[in-house]
């Protein structure tokens, strides 16, 4: 693991996580977001490269054959992984790296970097979750339905991460994640390996 921070960050589909990524990113040019790959079709203000890598069931199973992906999992019927091979050059270049993933791959992260950072986002209510998958727009009721199930269960692994926040309100949730970015990146033993050019000097 180099001096640069490994951040996981899970949330239940619905409670604001890549609106918050998204805004995270555009403030902060130290971070990067890992893109992960998914089996997944594309929504439609979705790109190919940006959003994802759209691969196919075939292309998938052959990449986790050849042990490409640092984690994987099959949720909601698709499969998503996160590349070894991209973090690791995010990592190696001077950037913090952002893994927005599942709480089965955030386990398996932890397995490989203890060291990373894992941060749970949590919705206000089950109401509230349910008001804003509706308002997407892009999701049958019954899809919906299946989603909000599943959410009880993922939200119920929010004891395994370091930090949570409640995404209530959206700029105070935003502080929160930015807050803790800021307060990793002066942990003692970082700092010692950022500037030890400094550190010598002033000892």
């Amino acid at each position: 693991m180099t001096m640069d921070n490994l951040f996981i960050i899970t949330a239940a589909s619905g409670a604001g996580k890549t609106s918050l990524i998204k805004a995270l990113l555009a403030n902060d040019p130290q971070l990067k977001l890992s893109i992960s790959h998914t089996t997944r079709k594309p929504r439609p203000s979705e790109m190919d490269g940006v959003d994802y890598h759209f691969v196919d069931d075939a292309t998938f199973i052959s990449m986790l054959g050849e042990a490409q992906f640092l984690e994987s999992a099959l949720v909601h019927e698709a499969r998503y992984g996160t590349s070894q091979a991209g973090v690791d050059q995010q990592l190696a270049a001077g950037f913090d790296v952002i893994l927005e993933i599942d709480w089965q791959g955030a386990a398996q992260v932890r397995r490989l970097y203890p060291q990373a950072i894992s941060i749970f986002i949590l919705p206000p209510s089950i109401e509230t979750l349910e008001q804003r998958l509706n308002g997407r727009g892009q999701d049958a009721a019954e899809v919906i339905a299946k989603r909000v199930a599943a959410a009880r269960s993922e939200m119920a692994h929010v004891g395994e991460f370091d930090y949570v926040t409640i995404n209530d309100n959206f700029d105070v949730a935003l502080q929160d994640i930015a807050a803790i970015f800021r307060a990793e990146r002066l942990v003692g033993s970082i700092q010692m390996q950022r500037h030890a050019g400094l550190i010598k000097t002033l000892t």
